[in-house]
C-alpha cells in the first residue's frame, strides 16, 4: 500500500507542478512587459480564477466520487459520470464568463479538469505528467514568439495562455484516445444515461465547489484588503504557500483515490489504512518542508524582496496544519461527504479565521501577519475537526451507504 501511495503521490505532485508552471512561466514573460502591464494582467488572472476557473475546479470535484465507481468495478458508470460532467461543466461556462475570451479559456480549462479527474480516479497519473511537460515547452515557445518576436504585448500574453490551455486539453485527449485508456469505461458512444439525474450531480458539485472556493476566495479577498504597501509581501507568501502545498497534496489526492476505490469495493480495512497512511505521509512531508522553509526564510524572502519582515512563524505552522487539513478534506471527498467538507471550510474561514484575520489586520494593526494568523487559526480548527471526524467515523456504515444507496448520480 505504501508503495502504491508513493507512486500515486509523486506522479500527482509532478502533474500539479507542471500545471502550475504554465501560469508561472507566463507570469515571468509578462514581467518583462512592464510593471503596469504585469499588475493589470495579474489582477485579470485573479478575477478569471475566482469567478471562472475556480468555480470549474470546484464543480469538477464532484467527479472525485468516480473512484468509488471504479473501485466497485462499475466501469460503465465511470464513463457515464464523465460524460455527464463534461455536459454540465461546459454549460457552466456560460454564466461564469460574460465575454468570448473568458468562455474560450474556461472551456479549455474545464475540459482538462474533467480529463484529469477521469484518469486520477482510476489511478492513472503519468499521462498528466507527460502532457504537462509537452505543454510547458510549447507554452514557453509561444510566449516568446508572441511577446518578443511579434511584439503583441498583453494581447499576445492572453493569446499565448489561451493556446496553451487548449493545447493541454487537446494533447491529453489525443493521448487518451491513442493509448486506448478509455476503452473499458467509455466504449465510444454517448450514453443516454448521462442525461439523467442531473440534479443529484449538480447538488454534489455545488457542495464540492463551496468546499474548494471557500478556501480559494479567502486568499484572493485577503490579498485585496491587505493594501498596496503589503500587497507584494502577500503575493510572495501566497505564491510560496501554493508551491509548498503541492508537496503534501500528492498524498492527499492519493488518499482520495485509494479510499474511494476501497469504499466502492467494500474493503473497509483498506480504506481506513489508506486514509491513515495518506494523512501521516502528508503531515510528515509538511514537517520537513516547514523546517526547511523556516530555517531559510530570510534567504527565500530576499529572492523576491528586500523586505525581511514578510515572513512570520505563523506561516511555518500554517504549512504544517494545511497539509493535515488538505489530506482530511481529500479523504472526505473520497467518501462522498462533500457537504461536511463544505460546511467545515465555510465555518472555518468565514465564521472564524477570516474575521479574526481582518480584526488583527486592521484593528490590531498587525498587517499581513494578522491576516495569516487568522488563516492559521482557521486551518487549525479545520484540521482538528476533520481528524476527529475520520477517527470517529463508522467506516463499515459509510461503506454500506456507498454500496446500498448507490452512487449519487444514477439510480440502480
Amino acid at each position: 500500500i505504501l508503495k502504491i501511495t508513493f507512486k500515486l503521490s509523486s506522479s500527482q505532485f509532478l502533474s500539479y507542478l507542471f500545471d502550475y508552471l504554465i501560469l508561472f512561466v507566463s507570469t515571468v514573460f509578462r514581467g518583462h512587459l512592464g510593471k503596469v502591464e504585469l499588475d493589470g494582467v495579474t489582477l485579470a488572472t485573479a478575477a478569471i480564477s475566482v469567478m471562472g476557473i475556480g468555480i470549474g475546479y470546484g464543480l469538477s470535484a464532484a467527479c472525485d466520487t468516480l473512484s468509488q465507481a471504479f473501485g466497485a468495478g462499475n466501469l460503465c458508470l465511470v464513463g457515464v459520470i464523465t460524460q455527464k460532467a463534461i455536459l454540465i461543466l461546459l454549460l457552466a461556462c456560460l454564466p461564469c464568463c460574460k465575454n468570448n475570451t473568458f468562455i474560450l479559456v474556461s472551456q479549455a480549462a474545464f475540459m482538462y479538469i474533467i480529463e484529469a479527474k477521469y484518469l486520477q480516479n482510476q489511478g492513472i497519473i503519468w499521462p498528466l505528467v507527460i502532457t504537462g511537460v509537452v505543454t510547458n515547452t510549447l507554452n514557453a515557445l509561444i510566449n516568446y514568439i508572441f511577446l518578443f518576436v511579434l511584439d503583441m504585448g498583453v494581447t499576445g500574453s492572453a493569446a499565448a495562455n489561451t493556446i496553451s490551455q487548449y493545447s493541454l486539453t487537446i494533447i491529453l485527449f489525443i493521448y487518451i484516445r491513442w493509448t486506448g485508456l478509455h476503452k473499458d469505461t467509455w466504449p465510444g458512444e454517448l450514453s443516454m444515461d448521462c442525461l439523467q439525474e442531473w440534479d443529484s450531480f449538480i447538488h454534489l458539485a455545488i457542495q464540492s465547489m463551496l468546499m474548494m472556493c471557500a478556501e480559494w476566495w479567502t486568499y484572493e479577498i485577503g490579498g485585496l484588503l491587505i493594501g498596496e504597501v503589503e500587497f507584494g509581501a502577500q503575493s510572495v507568501v501566497y505564491g510560496l504557500a501554493n508551491i509548498a502545498y503541492m508537496f503534501p497534496v500528492g498524498f492527499s489526492v492519493a488518499g482520495n483515490v485509494r479510499v474511494g476505490n476501497a469504499m466502492g469495493a467494500g474493503d473497509v480495512a483498506q480504506a481506513k489504512l489508506s486514509a491513515k497512511l495518506s494523512m501521516i505521509c502528508a503531515v510528515s512531508v509538511a514537517v520537513v518542508l516547514a523546517t526547511v522553509v523556516g530555517s531559510s526564510k530570510n534567504v527565500i524572502a530576499y529572492i523576491f524582496t528586500n523586505d525581511k519582515v514578510i515572513w512570520g512563524e505563523n506561516v511555518n505552522y500554517y504549512f504544517f496544519l494545511q497539509s493535515n487539513q488538505a489530506a482530511g478534506g481529500s479523504i472526505v471527498k473520497g467518501l462522498g461527504k462533500q457537504k461536511i467538507g463544505a460546511i467545515c471550510n465555510l465555518v472555518g474561514y468565514y465564521a472564524v479565521g477570516f474575521p479574526i484575520g481582518i480584526f488583527l489586520m486592521f484593528a490590531a494593526k498587525w498587517g499581513i501577519f494578522g491576516l495569516w494568523t487568522g488563516l492559521l487559526i482557521s486551518v487549525f480548527l479545520q484540521s482538528v475537526f476533520l481528524s476527529v471526524l475520520l477517527f470517529k467515523l463508522n467506516w463499515k456504515k459509510a461503506s454500506e451507504e456507498v454500496r446500498n444507496i448507490g452512487f449519487p448520480f444514477i439510480k440502480s
